[in-house]
């Protein structure tokens, strides 16, 4: 996410956004946070359909970018109630997609069960399967003797 959407998220300008992010750089590894270019700032902007008019309302510096980590972790160096708010929200989320991978882990495991049982009751129907065939042959006709 860009820090603008960020700071917005957590109801704060961009630049104490990125001021508290620059006194807080020690926690911002290069997989947290990083700036674009110049060139993918321009493509960026190319892509965005409504620019803002007047002067001042465009950004003098280039964004800076994070990753999940790094939402998370700016939400660590805010303390603004609002920022509060969406860490606790974050928490709730992670530890709702932690239980519901468990379900799906539980529920992988219980399938890989029930085929190993269908595969096993498989072959005990084959072998019953084998061994009723030839009592259902009708008898061979008596052979007649010899006057």
């Amino acid at each position: 996410m860009l820090d603008s959407d960020l700071a917005e998220l957590y109801g704060v300008e961009t630049r104490v956004f990125n001021q508290a992010v620059k006194r807080n750089a020690e926690r911002f590894d290069d997989d947290f946070m990083f700036q674009v270019t110049a060139d993918e700032w321009k493509s960026l902007r190319s892509q965005i359909v409504t620019l803002k008019t007047g002067r001042g309302q465009h950004r003098t510096y280039l964004p800076y970018v994070f990753t999940v980590h790094g939402a998370y972790m700016a939400g660590n160096v805010l303390n603004s109630p609002r920022a509060i708010a969406v860490r606790k929200f974050i928490v709730r989320a992670f530890i709702q997609i932690r239980d519901l991978l468990a379900t799906h882990k539980n529920i992988a495991r219980q399938l890989m069960e029930l085929e190993r049982r269908v595969a096993d009751q498989d072959k005990q129907i084959a072998q019953i399967v084998r061994t009723i065939q030839p009592l259902l042959k009708p008898p061979e006709p008596p052979k007649k003797r010899p006057e």
